[in-house]
């Protein structure tokens, strides 16, 4: 894990009103173009893979600091102005259906930007299935995007919600700093709190589990059935897709990747296998939960203050003119944004 946070990310209703959704367009498309021109492609994917910056970037532009909805409302921000500009860059995905047209969206990306689809449909469901199923940290994914350039590096922004707790927890990943899909693969989780009771099962004290649980599945699924209604005690999963177990046998899965990309392996199978892992082999899965530090910024709730929109146009017209020094960019945007520009 090579950079973790904390954050009051309670879920909001609602949307962003449209005023502020303009403006926050417009005030990206130079900030955006600024960045690119100065760190080129993979530098702002570097960002936005950065909890922080990703976070302090939404509160430049106008949103709340302590809501859920940054996530949803600045992606949604960044698809439509970098669709708007030729910084060779495009964003899949989004909130809910959205999120499931991703692999149709990168495809018509990938003919635009003249890029292999498959390899980042293959990353996009990956990361969905780690953050959904091996991450068990009591939040389900409800919003995923993927951020690609045209020389192929991407990025992961995705988020899931914890409907009980009322609260949001964001996930990032960044191709260029990926060594595996299950080995601490995020560049940085984003949450309000420590989950004491969690499944971690992409830590990297995790990987007797994950060899334990490949193992299991080549013993056959009867084996398995026979071993979760002896041992019900461990508090076995009420609900395990024994077809997807059955597919991994047959398929002959060789590692814990090729077992995440089966459809229909998800947090039942992946719990069971753990605990199996820990009765058969005494392999015990990590309870780490990598969310860390926290932050506090200002936005459109009125915390500290309501956006000044007359500054904010201002600020969007100076930015949109041609030759702006980086030494006055650095005194418009201040604070933990403004250190990565």
């Amino acid at each position: 894990m090579k950079n973790t946070g904390e954050a009051l990310l309670p879920l909001h209703g609602g949307k962003a009103p449209s005023w502020l959704f303009k403006r926050m367009k417009s005030l990206a498309k130079p900030l955006l173009k600024m960045i690119v021109e100065e760190h080129g492609r993979k530098g702002l994917l570097e960002r936005l893979s950065d909890p922080i910056w990703f976070q302090s970037l939404g509160c430049a532009l106008g949103y709340d600091w302590h809501s859920s909805g940054v996530t949803t409302v600045l992606t949604a921000v960044l698809k439509e102005a970098l669709n708007e500009e030729n910084l060779g860059i495009r964003i899949a995905g989004g909130k809910g259906k959205m999120a499931l047209k991703t692999p149709e969206e990168l495809r018509l990306i990938c003919r635009e930007l003249d890029l292999e689809a498959d390899g980042l449909i293959r990353a996009s469901r990956l990361a969905a299935k780690v953050d959904n199923a091996a991450l068990q940290d009591g939040y389900d994914l409800y919003h995923h995007t993927l951020v690609v350039a045209e020389d192929g590096i991407w990025a992961v922004v995705q988020q899931g919600m914890n409907p009980f707790k009322k609260l949001a927890r964001r996930y990032h990943w960044l191709s260029s700093e990926l060594d595996s899909f299950v080995i601490e693969p995020h560049k940085g989780i984003i949450s309000e709190q420590f989950e004491s009771k969690i499944i971690n099962l992409v830590d990297r004290e995790s990987e007797g589990v994950r060899k334990a649980s490949i193992d299991l599945i080549k013993e056959g699924p009867a084996r398995l059935r026979r071993l979760a209604q002896t041992h019900k005690v461990l508090k076995m999963p009420l609900r395990i897709d024994w077809k997807a177990l059955e597919r991994a046998y047959e398929l002959d899965v060789s590692n814990y990747e090729e077992l995440l990309e089966i459809k229909g392996i998800g947090k039942g199978a992946l719990r069971a296998l753990a605990l199996l892992s820990e009765l058969v082999y005494g392999e015990r899965s990590s309870i780490k939960d990598p969310a860390k530090y926290s932050f506090a910024f200002g936005g459109k709730d009125g915390v500290p203050f309501p956006v000044d929109i007359k500054l904010m146009d201002e600020v969007i017209s100076y930015l949109t003119s041609a030759g702006i020094p980086k030494s006055t960019l650095k005194r418009l945007v201040k604070g933990p944004l403004s250190d990565f520009l």
